[in-house]
């Protein structure tokens, strides 16, 4: 059994997270620039054995499209183009940058450390991948 990936994809930076190979814990892995995700990708699927790919869906409140929305679809498409063999999931992505932040806050993480733009991604993708690990079990 493989892991499972979460992306939050950006238009300048990308995060990722990753389970344990038992997919029970989802640990943030890196922030890759968005331009070079793809290499990022080919590299770390020749390395180790991913079989679900979680990628965020950005939306509004009311459900409607984000900027963020079109470039992510975008990469959706790309991804299925260059990884036909993974299954792909979408899920919402609201208000995972805000939970990422308050969790640097409760971290204890100095102000000037959180304004680190890469770390926020990385722990806004783990808390995607979290949130689906939630939900699917939630589904047994």
């Amino acid at each position: 059994m493989g892991r499972i990936m979460a992306i939050d994809f950006g238009t300048k930076r990308t995060g990722i997270a990753v389970t344990d190979p038992g997919r029970i814990i989802a640990t943030g892995l890196t922030t890759v620039p968005s331009s070079g995700i793809m290499d990022f990708l080919k590299d770390y699927f020749s390395k180790e054995a991913v079989d679900v790919v979680v990628v965020g869906e950005p939306k509004r409140l009311d459900n409607t499209a984000t900027h963020g929305t079109l470039p992510a679809d975008r990469f959706v498409k790309q991804l299925k183009r260059e990884f036909p063999e993974k299954k792909l999931e979408r899920l919402d992505e609201r208000f995972t940058s805000k939970m990422a932040m308050q969790t640097m806050i409760t971290g204890g993480l100095k102000k000037k450390q959180r304004q680190n733009k890469e770390l926020v991604d990385e722990i806004s993708a783990t808390i995607l991948l979290q949130n689906y690990l939630e939900y699917n079990q939630s589904k047994k």
